[in-house]
């Protein structure tokens, strides 16, 4: 059985990454029915990322540094209270759905140690 989808990036996200999502959800406020030309918007978003400063950067590189720590937080505060609305639930099936419900947050929820909305 194939695991999850074989074109999503594995890992950690790397500081341009924030970046791009960051300037695409600049872009969706400004412009919601706008939709996104992926081949511009990625060359536009390169030429901005060589031309913006060290210090600006250095958020990006926080925020990749934070990615995976602010995952093990969100895990340790959801995963009893998983657990405990669905009892007897698989270890891979609560995985499953810690990681819908990371994915489903913005990145400032990431950044605020993943408050999620709705609840469990």
């Amino acid at each position: 059985m194939a695991k999850g989808d074989p074109k999503k990036p594995k890992g950690k996200m790397s500081a341009y990454v924030f970046f791009v999502q960051t300037c695409r959800e600049e872009h969706t406020k400004k412009n919601p029915e706008v939709p996104v030309n992926f081949a511009e918007f990625s060359k536009k978003c390169s030429e901005r990322w060589k031309t913006i400063p060290g210090k600006e950067k250095s958020k990006f590189d926080e925020m990749a540094q934070a990615d995976k720590s602010g995952l093990s937080l969100f895990c340790s505060e959801f995963r009893p209270k998983i657990k405990s609305t669905n009892p007897g639930i698989s270890t891979g099936d609560v995985a499953k759905k810690l990681s819908e419900m990371w994915n489903n947050l913005s990145f400032s929820e990431k950044q605020q140690g993943g408050e999620a909305e709705g609840g469990v």
